[in-house]
């Protein structure tokens, strides 16, 4: 067979081009490659690592950029000394680490936190003590409504609304059930924004609320599909998402009713972990950009956590989102003399931003400085479970949330998005 010479130029050219994205180089700070050698800034961050499922990947992410960040001049010379503690999931051991982050280590920010627990327990202690929080991953309501607290996710209601405005114009649903965690102002709080647009659209609704913990996967699949809903949302950990489907295609249902979720299940792994049963048949919120996107961040993402993270460390949406944490912080810091950077001056630097743009992003995120509450980020997009992978589904688009009012409304008067 003769050789076609411009398929092989081509060919080669392709190769070269996939070798240099494979090794391109992650980018933080001065990109100087000499590591910070000055006084470090203590930054905390706490995270619930161990109990019903492993939800530290967003520190995980921090913690991999403020090393490159290290690596390359840090905070005008001076080097982020990152402290990730643990709550295993409970309230006390949250409001201990808080205590020891902000009153012994003194650290000026928290950046990164992502939790079910933390935010109810620290929301009054971190107004108290006058530190911001430039969480990863809020979970529970107190992420949302808290003054000092500001997460760079869409969080689980924003997220799950997403998904019902998805089931809404395009799926055409008329039924729908919501399955949440049996944590407070978590699985209720979000469920009821699902049950709230559903009925404001004359849809019938219904709510399940499970302990991630220890709740039997069939038994609850099964009461969720007693009343045949067309649509059943999910806003659950992965781990517990999982057994929920494995359950479901075990019944049959894969092929009945269309399943969403919220962000929590959009993982790499998680199309291949289910299989092919589910092609086509599980839908997901993206609260960030494609794992995969070829935008610039997005690459950069990709690149420190290969470079300066642990090949275990999951490439997900919850890792984008501490990458962010992270990216926002250092944004904040940058802007002021290295030789007084202290909690005060920390604080007003994160309070001033206004429009930190990434292609991760949907939005600009903003503090929104005198603020009561946060959410910046409540403009996402849609993936479908197809073939292995993850397959975009929708452009990015404003959750239907019908709390969000007050947020849309401090949008148009700041000018910001």
């Amino acid at each position: 067979m003769p050789i076609n010479p411009k398929g092989l130029v081509i060919g080669l050219f392709l190769t070269l081009v996939s070798a240099f994205s494979a090794h391109a180089a992650a980018s933080c700070g001065d990109n100087s490659g000499r590591p910070a050698t000055g006084e470090p800034i203590v930054i905390g961050a706490i995270t619930g690592k161990t109990g019903p499922d492993d939800f530290s990947n967003s520190t995980k992410a921090a913690k991999a950029y403020f090393d490159c960040l290290n690596a390359n001049g840090g905070i005008k010379g001076r080097p982020v000394r990152y402290l990730v503690e643990d709550d295993q999931w409970n309230p006390e051991i949250a409001a201990q680490l808080a205590a020891k982050l902000v009153n012994d280590e003194k650290s000026v920010l928290m950046v990164g936190n992502s939790s079910f627990v933390e935010c109810g327990a620290n929301a009054d202690f971190y107004k108290k003590s006058g530190i911001l929080v430039v969480a990863g991953v809020g979970v529970p309501r107190e992420c949302f409504f808290a003054a000092n607290y500001a997460p760079t996710n869409a969080g689980p209601r924003v997220s799950m609304l997403g998904a019902m405005g998805y089931a809404l114009d395009q799926l055409k649903a008329k039924s729908v059930v919501c399955i949440g965690p049996n944590i407070p102002n978590v699985g209720t709080w979000s469920c009821d924004g699902v049950v709230q647009l559903a009925k404001e659209k004359g849809l019938t609704a219904e709510t399940i609320l499970m302990d991630p913990g220890t709740a039997d996967s069939t038994s609850t699949i099964l009461q969720a599909a007693a009343s045949r809903p067309d649509v059943i949302i999910l806003g659950l950990p992965k781990g517990v998402t999982v057994p929920l489907l494995t359950a479901a295609e075990e019944q049959g249902l894969n092929q009945s009713i269309k399943f969403l979720s919220a962000a929590s299940a959009y993982d790499l792994s998680m199309p291949g972990t289910i299989g092919v049963g589910w092609d086509g048949n599980f839908i997901v919120n993206m609260e960030f950009n494609d794992l995969e996107a070829t935008t610039p961040d997005n690459q950069n993402w990709l690149a420190v956590m290969d470079q300066y993270g642990q090949k275990s460390d999951p490439r997900d949406t919850f890792a984008q989102a501490g990458y962010l944490a992270a990216r926002i912080a250092e944004t904040a810091l940058m802007t002021l003399d290295p030789a007084n950077i202290n909690r005060d001056t920390a604080s007003a630097a994160v309070r001033g931003i206004k429009g930190f743009k990434s292609d991760i992003f949907c939005a600009p995120w903003y503090f929104g400085d005198g603020q009561t509450r946060h959410n910046a980020n409540s403009t996402t997009r849609m993936a479908v479970s197809e073939g292995g992978k993850w397959k975009v589904v929708s452009d990015c688009a404003p959750s239907p949330d019908p709390e969000l009012k007050d947020i849309r409304a401090f949008e148009k008067s700041a000018g910001i998005n």
